[in-house]
């Protein structure tokens, strides 16, 4: 974003308390104002949305919290929650900016969607996303700007990042300790469903499955891609990704199964009672202090995160620096830069200003590896 431009960027009035404004015998309904990002705008509308989606979300991730263990790390995460729509609009406008488009992985991310969600088509993901009190258009553009975020933060610091085989090599020597581990592997999916199917459907699905299989084995096609593709288990949208199992994790069948196989090695088609299911061993770990070349990514992927977040601050500390940005007191932006001057001006009724009925703005996605 380019430095402060006066005849870039409308200055636009201060803050408009809920209620009703009254000019040239006129009155209009506006939406209490928390918070001026260039052309943008936040609300307490806004601000509510978000604070009743991190409460499902410290839910979600702590289901065997009790109800004040909940409030207290909701309470702790709180404090940042207008900064964090601040920064989201923030990185959505750099991103319009830079003429970035993402309309092509909006329609991808609906459809991988659909897929998990077992929807025949997006007219009935678009009745479902209705049904449940929200417009579909919000629900489309809040997918568009995470992934613009996303790309904003990949291009202007993921990028940035370097990890050195040096600094891999000094943390596995610093943290030995830290790798002794129990017989491991690390899988991944891809799983045709049966559920629901007709029985004549049956020899069909499993042919779907072994033909997947064949992809990898003859083709050399990348598994993960053809997870995202085809497979009906919800671990698509991850490539999927299942995770890390001890031998003693697994169902003993399963478990004999894929701890006979190396690094990059399938089982064969395995039928469950919902379906073809073909595992893929991503990594194999023997018991005991693991070498180097087995955990060199997790390393790298561990000091990549390490260095996203005050990464992250410090672009978005530039962005502030280079906009307008005004909070209404009362409220608090925890990343405020102190000593960005603003210039108040008169209130004056501004139909184009208002702001579009049910926009809402997302948070920012939770780091991930590789972002």
């Amino acid at each position: 974003m380019s430095p402060m431009n006066q005849n870039k960027w409308l200055i636009v009035p201060l803050f408009l308390a809920a209620g009703t404004l009254t000019a040239q015998t006129k009155s209009v309904i506006v939406e209490e104002i928390v918070a001026r990002v260039n052309n943008d705008v936040i609300t307490r509308e806004d601000l509510e949305h978000a604070r009743q989606s991190l409460t499902s979300e410290v839910q979600d991730e702590c289901q065997n919290c009790t109800p004040d263990q909940v409030r207290t790390q909701t309470a702790a995460r709180e404090k940042n929650l207008l900064r964090d729509l601040i920064d989201q609009s923030l990185l959505v406008q750099r991103a319009k900016d830079d003429n970035i488009n993402v309309d092509g992985d909006v329609i991808k991310r609906l459809d991988a969607i659909r897929v998990n969600a077992k929807l025949p088509d997006m007219e009935t993901l678009e009745k479902e996303v209705t049904k449940s009190g929200q417009d579909f258009e919000d629900f489309k553009s809040q997918i568009k700007n995470q992934l613009l975020t996303q790309d904003v933060i990949r291009k202007e610091v993921g990028s940035r990042i370097i990890i050195s085989h040096e600094d891999v090599i000094k943390y596995y020597e610093a943290h030995k300790q830290d790798f002794v581990r129990p017989e491991m592997v690390v899988l991944r999916e891809i799983f045709v469903s049966t559920e629901k199917k007709p029985e004549a459907d049956i020899p069909t699905l499993r042919k779907k499955a072994e033909n997947l299989r064949d992809r990898v084995l003859k083709n050399g096609d990348d598994f993960g891609e053809l997870a995202k593709r085809f497979s009906d288990s919800p671990t698509a949208q991850q490539s999927g990704e299942l995770g890390a199992f001890e031998r003693s994790k697994l169902d003993p069948n399963i478990s004999e199964k894929v701890f006979a196989l190396n690094r990059g090695q399938m089982t064969d088609v395995i039928e469950t009672k919902t379906g073809f299911e073909i595992l893929q061993v991503r990594e194999r770990y023997q018991a005991g202090e693991q070498p180097l070349d087995k955990v060199d990514t997790e390393i790298t992927n561990h000091l990549y995160e390490d260095k996203m977040e005050p990464g992250l601050r410090a672009y978005l500390k530039t962005l502030r620096e280079d906009s307008y940005l005004q909070v209404k007191p009362g409220y608090t932006d925890s990343a405020a830069v102190t000593n960005q001057p603003i210039e108040e001006v008169a209130v004056t009724p501004d139909k184009d200003d208002k702001k579009k009925s049910g926009r809402k703005l997302l948070l920012i996605p939770k780091k991930k590896s590789g972002t």
